[in-house]
């Protein structure tokens, strides 16, 4: 498969044409079985089909990774304990757990408001892979509020709750009507931290592309792929700087769509 182009089809398919140990960094974030509305994919799996469903698709992410790179997965609550699982039988090795706070959750009304997700960080050797913490660090409490002379002036590494709010419909960086579009700032942190310019990143259910988009940014090559056609359309569309046009192309869609419905309703 060429480097720096998006691919459309199912991703077990698409990986299974990579070469081993070709990739440096993994970033996957998966539908997570809870019933979210797709174009053209059921959210709604049984729990054993979700779970052999997961193993096929995290088997073919070890296979392609190199022995020196990292793989980071988003889940939910709901399939994360089985995620974590997956990836020690498949011979991954746990960095962090990391917990994604969204600053505002989702309203709920018979449940606490639901306003992380999991970020499984893992490793496919246990002591040799990239990890640039130069290039990530941040203001320390030591630095800001206690004005301690033996702070590191570099700040120091992030801890494992991060903080970045969700793409939410009202905002600029928003394609679309996507479910779950991660911000760019999420990526910038994890491929600054676990790649270096020129190194390869993939992510395999490519949705709104921002994982190859920041990947560009950052002058890494990049792979993915959607099983969409729109969403082929979009991040082929974002990664040739056409977002206007993208943004105009999906409003009418959905206006479309609202029309459809209101009709047959």
């Amino acid at each position: 498969m060429e480097i720096n182009k998006v691919y459309l089809g199912d991703c077990i398919n698409l990986m299974s044409q990579i070469v081993d140990k070709s990739i440096d960094l993994i970033f996957s974030d998966p539908p997570f079985n809870i019933g979210l509305k797709y174009e053209n994919y059921s959210d709604n799996r049984s729990y054993d089909d979700y779970y052999s469903w997961s193993e096929k698709w995290i088997a073919q992410t070890h296979r392609i990774l190199k022995d020196t790179g990292s793989i980071y997965i988003a889940i939910g609550d709901e399939f994360a304990a089985e995620i974590n699982i997956i990836l020690k039988k498949q011979g991954f090795y746990l960095r962090n757990w990391i917990i994604w706070y969204y600053t505002f959750g989702q309203n709920q009304r018979k449940k606490f408001n639901r306003a992380h997700t999991h970020i499984l960080y893992f490793t496919k050797n246990k002591n040799k892979f990239i990890f640039n913490d130069e290039d990530i660090r941040v203001p320390s409490a030591r630095q800001l509020i206690y004005k301690d002379k033996r702070a590191n002036p570099k700040g120091k590494v992030p801890d494992d709750i991060w903080e970045f709010s969700r793409v939410c419909g009202t905002f600029k960086e928003r394609i679309g009507n996507h479910p779950c579009q991660m911000p760019e700032k999420l990526l910038d942190r994890i491929i600054r931290t676990s790649s270096n310019k020129g190194d390869l990143v993939l992510d395999p259910f490519g949705g709104t592309g921002t994982t190859a988009a920041v990947a560009k940014k950052l002058e890494r090559n990049y792979l993915t792929m959607d099983i969409s056609e729109m969403y082929f359309d979009v991040i082929t569309k974002r990664l040739n700087g056409q977002l206007a046009e993208i943004k105009r192309n999906i409003k009418k869609i959905e206006q479309n769509n609202i029309k459809q419905k209101t009709i047959f309703d």
